[in-house]
Parts: structure tokens; sequence; C-alpha cells
């Protein structure tokens, strides 16, 4: 049985609205809306997530929503929270079992998205759970920590060094990541922490 699409409009506009009542009363009427996707594969869970709609987020996992969906480009409702740097969706999701190391069809993943972004609190939270892995390369090779440095994001950088993420790991260019910046502050850092 197929979901009215107008079922779904409303569920993923009032997810994205934060409209926890609406939300509530249409998973009520009918728990298939946790599942129901757009044309691009967004679930409400991934739409309350981007928005930033904790209670939203709360309410569709409590009542079973799957935490590690992902859209058509890979992308899960984690990887959405920290590209916007949404701290307290980041560790709901992490509390609830959300895979940290899910990786999109880019093969990021929501550590690559918080460092490239330089969101702190989303990164904070990440490289703070024990499950993360800091070292994964996205499809061109990259860490985490290359992007970060590309980006020059100093705080990003000085973080992620401090949690153990390596400087040696070459990307399919053939570059470390303090290759990937010309900013002196973090080769400064970058240097120091070979030391």
């Amino acid at each position: 049985m197929m979901i009215d699409t107008n079922k779904t409009f409303a569920i993923h506009q009032a997810a994205y609205q934060g409209k926890y009542e609406e939300v509530k009363i249409n998973v009520l009427a009918n728990n298939r809306l946790l599942t129901a996707t757009d044309d691009s594969g967004w679930s409400p869970l991934m739409i309350a997530a981007s928005a930033g709609r904790e209670e939203v987020v709360r309410l569709l996992i409590g009542r079973g929503a799957n935490i590690n969906t992902r859209n058509s480009g890979g992308h899960s409702a984690l990887q959405y929270a920290a590209s916007k740097n949404h701290q307290k969706i980041v560790c709901i999701l992490m509390d609830n079992c959300a895979n940290v190391n899910i990786q999109d069809e880019l093969k990021a993943t929501p550590l690559h998205r918080a460092a490239s972004k330089g969101n702190m609190p989303a990164l904070t939270s990440l490289v703070q759970c024990n499950r993360c892995s800091l070292n994964l390369q996205d499809s061109e090779g990259n860490t985490p920590l290359h992007l970060a440095c590309e980006e020059e994001r100093l705080d990003a950088v000085r973080l992620l060094l401090e949690h153990g993420a390596s400087t040696q790991i070459m990307n399919k260019a053939g570059k470390i990541p303090l290759e990937m910046t010309s900013c002196p502050s973090i080769r400064r850092l970058a240097n120091m922490n070979e030391m």
C-alpha cells in the first residue's frame, strides 16, 4: 500500500517547520509515515535534523524512525546535523546508535562535513565519540584533517590533531593534510604535532 503523497508532503513540511504536534498526530495515525521519503529519498528525520528541530527529531526517533536511513546522495540525518552544526541533534542521534562513520556516495562522513565547515560544536561531539574514526578517507582520499586544512579551519585542525588525526595520510593527489593549506598557523600547528 502506497503512502499518499499529500500526507508525505505534509509530514515533511511539518518536520521542517518544527510542528511537533502535527508530526505526532500524523505518525500516530500512520506509523508508515516515519519512512516516507520524497523524490530525493529524504525522510522526515533527515529533514528535522537538517532544520535543527530537536523536539521533532526526538519524537521521530522515539516512534522508531530509522536513524541510519540514507537519501539518494547517501546522506544521513547525522551528516545533515553535523553539516548544519546542530550539536544537540548530533548528540541525540549518536546516543541512539547513529552510525558515526556512515559514508555518503562520495565517502564523506559526518566528521568530514563538520571539519570542512569548521563546525566546532558538532565536530567536538563527533571526535569525542569513541566509535568515530578520525582518518577515514573520502572518494578523493581526503581525511577530515585534509578538508579542515584546505578550508583553513584552524580550530578544527587543532581539535583533530589533539584527538589523534594522522598528518601522514596521502590523498589521491598525493598530498598529506599539511600540503592542502598555505596558512602559516596551521602549518606551525601541524609541524608541532609531528614533534
